[in-house]
């Protein structure tokens, strides 16, 4: 398969499951913005922080590792070897949820049963839904190999809304239930998304006439099974190897990811309350990132890791691939870039208005606003960095990896104590300077990486972190003409003078992208071509 060709399949998965995942979420957030009117903030804090963070420490250390190591570009492989090693993820999910659970129950502090009742038996939900997820491991990896386009989008877009629908009906029919409601949804979640992948696979290699089992490594369901392989090794040994280095990174990585989680449960800086406001305003200052960032930086990172090859220099490989992967990292930087100032420089002004539509006074007063605004400067670090971290990590040698790893334990040790003290001092608003000080030091990392990687060719994809004078003037003036619109008009003024304050940053919007298609031409074709012309093949239907 040529570069031009993955090339076409990532950005077609990338641009699929940005609109799918548009169209999914906005559902999703009336349905949360619904729920969060008849729960208190202690309950929020507990489920979104406690809870979740069980949860999703429970995935991130059961299986990222297998995740970068099985998706990474190997022309030549034995997928029943492959298969085999990502269901080891089973067992390390049972070991890390029976040991993290302990950990929720005995060591940390358990809150108050008339405010938040229910917390054991939401403990010991959340974890078996980690379980119950990581089933489906073989086949998530497996649909991601091969660019199934939609698959991935719709089950975990379809799951999500029918647990937001199940939340919202029990929240508002049975809301004495307390941790049972969410522990409930949850365990709901993975089940149907496990179910969706298990189901399209079945469908798929149950058809005979399918022209896609072709392509596939694996010919009857019963082959995704852990089975002896024809060599008699139960796994590949490079793979596990690199699994491992991987998995360091990924320890650390989690923290630097989940930092303020770890901070808030184990050193109590922040009530159950505050904790509540914080998470909601993370969510819905990071909503963009999941939708945007990382449906491009999950894809082009399959593209990276098919096209390069990790222990070559550049001037050693092909040539071709070479500069078509500099060509695509340069417009991703651009893009990435683009829409991150466009959501630091506009949703300065409206960060009070979005809480207070989304969440009403409980949000909209107190440190809500100033935190949203600190989150919108903290989403322009986090779209630059998935980019670069995106082929950094594809294109890294597993020495190199190993070496980063010792980078990521020094942040991950500044991050804790700098969450610490800058929580104490500023509030919750120290998490999120905490997380740029972190965010800029890896992109830093990256970047270097990247210039090293193509100092000896032509090639200079950093250059897409370059904007024209104009483009620049021109958010500095529309930054400007809303932050004085937000004074006169918003936000206690009533609902015409929030509409008219609406009008005034679409117009100044309106100019930005304008400015931006005129000037930034480079990018505007990358976009035409690679995520706006039909295919007309389909991995997905």
């Amino acid at each position: 398969m040529g570069s031009q060709e993955v090339l076409g399949q990532a950005a077609r998965l990338a641009s699929s499951g940005l609109i799918l995942q548009v169209l999914f979420r906005l559902i999703t957030f009336v349905l949360n913005a619904f729920v969060l009117r008849f729960l208190s903030k202690e309950i929020v804090g507990v489920v979104n922080v406690r809870l979740t963070l069980l949860y999703s420490t429970t995935l991130f250390l059961a299986r990222e590792a297998f995740r970068r190591a099985c998706l990474s570009g190997v022309t030549q492989r034995d997928w029943s070897q492959t298969l085999n090693l990502l269901w080891l993820t089973v067992p390390l999910g049972v070991f890390w949820s029976l040991f993290l659970g302990w950990v929720w129950l005995q060591l940390l502090e358990v809150p108050d049963p008339h405010v938040v009742p229910h917390y054991a038996t939401g403990v010991v939900l959340f974890g078996l839904s980690a379980v119950v997820e990581l089933l489906g491991e073989p086949f998530w990896v497996l649909a991601q190999a091969h660019m199934f386009v939609k698959l991935k989008v719709i089950a975990e877009s379809l799951s999500v809304i029918l647990k937001s629908i199940l939340t919202a009906f029990l929240v508002l029919w049975l809301p004495h239930w307390g941790l049972y409601i969410f522990s409930l949804a949850q365990l709901f979640y993975t089940t149907v998304l496990v179910l969706c992948y298990v189901i399209y696979f079945t469908k798929l290699l149950g058809s005979p006439e399918s022209t896609k089992i072709q392509t596939l490594p694996v010919s009857r369901i019963t082959d995704l099974l852990p089975n002896i392989t024809r060599s008699g090794a139960l796994i590949n040994w490079k793979e596990a190897k690199l699994t491992w280095s991987f998995f360091k990174q990924s320890f650390l990585k989690q923290i630097l990811t989940e930092g303020e989680r770890y901070v808030m449960t184990f050193l109590n800086v922040l009530n159950f309350g505050d904790q509540g406001v914080y998470d909601i305003v993370n969510n819905l200052g990071s909503l963009v990132a999941r939708l945007i960032f990382q449906p491009i930086e999950e894809s082009f990172y399959i593209f990276f890791a098919k096209v390069l090859e990790r222990e070559k220099d550049a001037t050693l490989q092909k040539q071709e691939d070479v500069a078509v992967a500099a060509a695509v990292l340069e417009s991703l930087l651009k893009l990435a870039l683009l829409a991150g100032l466009t959501i630091t420089v506009f949703g300065f002004a409206y960060s009070q208005l979005a809480l207070d539509i989304y969440g009403g006074a409980m949000l909209s007063s107190g440190s809500g606003p100033v935190l949203l605004r600190s989150y919108c400067f903290y989403v322009l670090l986090l779209a630059i960095n998935g980019v670069t971290e995106c082929f950094t990590f594809a294109a890294m040698s597993k020495e190199e990896v190993d070496r980063y790893n010792f980078v990521m334990l020094a942040l991950s040790s500044s991050f804790l104590v700098l969450s610490y003290l800058l929580t104490r001092w500023c509030g919750s608003v120290g998490f999120i300077l905490a997380n740029c000080f972190n965010m800029g030091i890896r992109i830093t990392q990256s970047l270097c990486f990247i210039h090293r990687y193509y100092r000896r060719s032509p090639h200079r994809p950093l250059a897409g972190l370059h904007l024209s004078p104009v483009l620049l003037g021109t958010f500095a003036l529309g930054g400007g003409v809303t932050a004085v619109s937000e004074v006169f008009l918003c936000c206690e003024q009533g609902w015409p003078a929030r509409l008219a304050h609406i009008a005034v940053g679409a117009f100044c919007l309106g100019a930005t992208l304008g400015t931006a298609f005129l000037t930034e031409t480079k990018l505007i074709h990358f976009l035409r071509t690679q995520l706006g012309v039909p295919r007309r093949t389909d991995k997905m239907t």
